[in-house]
């Protein structure tokens, strides 16, 4: 048996005031991370005593890499024998250094691009960066109408076997992009659509619920984050008798995080052994990236 497990604690805090997120300079109090750090800390605890593989992808409101806990979580989880993968959202903000306590043949970094808060040469360079210590990641955006440039620029910059997601806007209007903003988005990110045009969900087979569950702060455990309903705890184990084949129960689904579990989609087969942090098969990677790069520097 494998389990993959998207982690979401009580850290709410970003130091990136993106206009688009809620979460945009908000702030925990001291007593707020102490408890983040505290329940971290039993997680790890409770990934380190499994005898079966694990895969975990935490998915924070805010940005975890600033804080130490999560930078020591990651490093102690990398060194489990019976971790396969341990990944983290990211804006990519912090230094290098922490990686050289990491086991990096386990690590992937999910890294987005916010134009508006870094340069785009800063932030390459860091991705190069990566790079260089033999570190998976991939990178995104969000696909605003202003930063359809800055995309393109993006790709031509960034090495051919990064992928780059892209993430539609989700407080767009019904007619945000045309066809020609598709189709130069499309040449980006092959799988835009799927976040742009989310097919129905309702009775759709699901690997949530299955083997990939959601786990809070308190170790409640929910199929994914978008489905309320309970499966148990996860320090008293009380989920695992609940752990089964099963439908999605939502009318649709528009988050990666969700709907790449599904198995009547191509997510499982295109990213395949890197679906939790957004990297395509190794083929599909460099296939992608290169391609695109090609297309636009043709174009200019």
């Amino acid at each position: 048996m494998h389990l993959s497990v998207l982690y979401r604690g009580r850290l709410s805090s970003c130091n990136y005031d993106c206009g688009y997120c809620p979460f945009a300079k908000t702030y925990d109090t001291r007593a707020a991370l102490r408890r983040d750090a505290a329940d971290l800390a039993r997680f790890v605890d409770w990934a380190a005593a499994q005898t079966t593989g694990l895969s975990i992808l935490f998915t924070p409101w805010g940005e975890g890499l600033v804080r130490r806990h999560y930078r020591d979580a990651i490093a102690r989880l990398s060194h489990l024998p019976h971790l396969r993968r341990v990944a983290i959202q990211t804006n990519l903000c912090v230094g290098m250094r922490w990686l050289d306590e990491v086991d990096r043949d386990k690590l992937a970094l999910w890294c987005t691009y916010h134009p508006s808060q870094v340069s785009r040469d800063a932030f390459v360079a860091r991705c190069r960066e990566l790079d260089r210590r033999g570190v998976r990641h991939s990178v995104g955006m969000v696909a605003m109408h202003e930063h359809l440039d800055e995309i393109e620029a993006l790709r031509a910059q960034l090495p051919a076997a990064t992928p780059l997601w892209l993430n539609a806007y989700d407080e767009r209007p019904a007619d945000y992009y045309d066809d020609a903003q598709i189709e130069r988005l499309q040449t980006i990110d092959p799988h835009f659509r799927y976040n742009l045009e989310p097919a129905p969900s309702l009775g759709a087979p699901c690997l949530t619920g299955e083997s990939v569950i959601s786990v809070n702060g308190d170790g409640d455990v929910r199929r994914c984050h978008f489905v309320a309903a309970p499966l148990g705890n996860l320090y008293d184990g009380s989920f695992a008798a609940h752990l089964r084949a099963r439908a999605c129960p939502n009318a649709r689904c528009d988050c990666y995080i969700g709907y790449a579990h599904r198995s009547d989609l191509p997510f499982q087969r295109d990213y395949a052994g890197g679906v939790l942090e957004r990297i395509p098969a190794m083929l599909g990677a460099g296939a992608i990236g290169g391609a695109a790069s090609a297309r636009i520097a043709a174009a200019r």
